[in-house]
């Protein structure tokens, strides 16, 4: 149960855990999957530490792709519909998801399952079957389509149907427990009353919470720039989970790593000795011990001793940066097209607070022009790159 919300219900676990044990019979574990975006970061790994839990126990872990329902596009917590993704699509994003999960999930020892391989075959009336299964009344207690419609928004039919459809993977998969977001738990409870409705058992219901990014409020998200992508580099990794909002260090400590709880409230008194063991338990976790420590060597050099990162991200300005008459960059310009910056004026305002440094240089003339070279720019402590001008 740690860090976990919902469990609908704990005595019905109880009973299938010591059942389990008894008749040496795995349970079957669901998670289901929709590939919709290529990447995952930390916020989607909550719910597969879970599944690794039980899978660590000698339980049966599915995974399940949703090749089909990804199609329909999930309505959890949105306030507007979903866009529908291509075949193309859902199969491209899955392929490097997958290889993404192996760093939580022992893939060797998964159940891989599509379910487009039941509802792919299945004709127009099938559907009309399953829709009559649930009443308009149920789905609007559902919270985000109760807001949508009180404020007025569309909710198009066919948003109706993904919870069935995510429930009717249950009935095909026959779950004994089901795993997913705090968003996700009317979904999974819909997997319950149509199992009982095929007269299987009905499927234990466990929720994890969603996960606030760096910025302390909105979940985790690339496309809000607040994740910690499972790919990135470890000193990457590092730095970012040093940015962790100090109400945040307990969350993620649980969340996010095996530390023990007991250990958690020793450090807890101490938010910057917290966040270092933080970002080394997480980082060792996905990249091992050694580049964890590493990648705590590289984050003192860099912010203790003002050093610049190993891993320097690279600019080559492309041919729509302007250029001056004799083909050079102007500071500012370079600075805000290498997103150093996030304008030409905040640029400015920089190098003329001197806070810019160029190959290890306080460069404050807002005028310097860049040719050709390799430049090393560090705006401060926390930002670097190299520029490729050619």
């Amino acid at each position: 149960m740690r860090g976990a919300v919902d469990l609908v219900d704990e005595q019905d676990l109880t009973r299938r855990l010591t059942a389990s044990r008894d008749e040496g019979r795995p349970l079957r574990i669901k998670f289901g999957i929709d590939p919709s975006s290529p990447d995952i970061h930390l916020g989607h790994t909550v719910p597969l530490r879970k599944l690794r839990d039980f899978q660590r126990l000698g339980h049966q872990v599915i995974v399940l792709w949703g090749t089909a329902t990804a199609m329909v596009g999930d309505p959890s917590g949105r306030n507007k519909t979903r866009p529908a993704l291509t075949r193309d699509q859902v199969e491209s994003n899955k392929q490097t998801y997958r290889q993404q999960i192996g760093a939580v999930l022992d893939l060797d020892n998964i159940e891989e399952r599509e379910n487009g391989e039941w509802f792919f075959g299945q004709t127009f009336m099938d559907c009309v079957v399953l829709a009559s299964r649930y009443t308009v009344a149920r789905m609007l207690e559902r919270d985000d389509f109760t807001k949508r419609y009180k404020g007025g928004l569309p909710i198009t039919v066919h948003e109706f149907l993904y919870p069935l459809l995510q429930g009717w993977d249950s009935v095909e998969l026959k779950c004994d427990i089901e795993i997913g977001g705090t968003d996700q738990l009317f979904n999974l409870l819909v997997g319950r009353d149509l199992q009982g409705q095929e007269n299987q058992k009905e499927q234990i219901c466990l929720t994890m919470p969603l996960l606030e990014g760096l910025d302390g409020t909105q979940k985790m998200s690339k496309s809000l720039d607040n994740y910690i992508g499972v790919a990135e580099s470890a000193s990457v990794q590092f730095g970012k989970l040093m940015k962790t909002p100090n109400e945040l260090v307990e969350k993620y400590f649980v969340l996010l790593t095996d530390v023990l709880a007991e250990r958690i409230k020793e450090m807890l008194p101490s938010p910057l000795d917290a966040k270092f063991a933080l970002a080394a338990a997480v980082v060792a976790g996905y990249h091992g011990d050694d580049a964890a420590v590493a990648a705590r060597a590289e984050y003192d050099r860099v912010h203790k001793h003002g050093g610049v990162p190993d891993d320097l991200p690279e600019w080559t300005p492309d041919e729509s940066v302007r250029r001056t008459d004799s083909g050079k960059i102007q500071f500012p310009t370079a600075m805000a097209a290498s997103k150093l910056a996030s304008s030409s004026s905040d640029a400015r305002r920089l190098i003329q607070g001197k806070g810019v440094r160029v190959d290890g240089e306080v460069v404050s003339d807002v005028k310097a022009e860049f040719g050709p070279g390799s430049y090393v720019v560090q705006v401060g402590k926390s930002r670097a790159g190299r520029w490729l001008i050619t």
